[in-house]
């Protein structure tokens, strides 16, 4: 074929989306071929959280050492800066 066929055809969406045939993409035929022997089982939409008991730092917790760190290097940096000769 030569470049000017391929410069005078116009592939795009509508193109692609109005083919007769569309082929799975790889994954799917993967699944398709480890599904027909053995076929996965019901699985929930949403997992019982398993964790419930498990103790959780609490929000303002997290908020205090995030704000901790953030001073901590403030003042770091402005020592630094104080110790610096000029």
């Amino acid at each position: 074929m030569s470049e000017r066929h391929d410069d005078e055809r116009e592939f795009d969406l509508r193109w692609a989306d109005s083919a007769e045939h569309k082929e799975p993409s790889a994954r799917a035929r993967m699944l398709a071929a480890r599904w027909k022997d053995n076929p996965p089982g019901p699985v929930p939409f949403r997992a019982d959280p398993e964790h419930v008991g498990s103790r959780r730092r609490s929000s303002w917790v997290s908020t205090v050492v995030v704000l901790g760190c953030v001073a901590a290097v403030i003042v770091l940096l402005g020592y630094i800066n104080f110790r610096a000769p000029y």
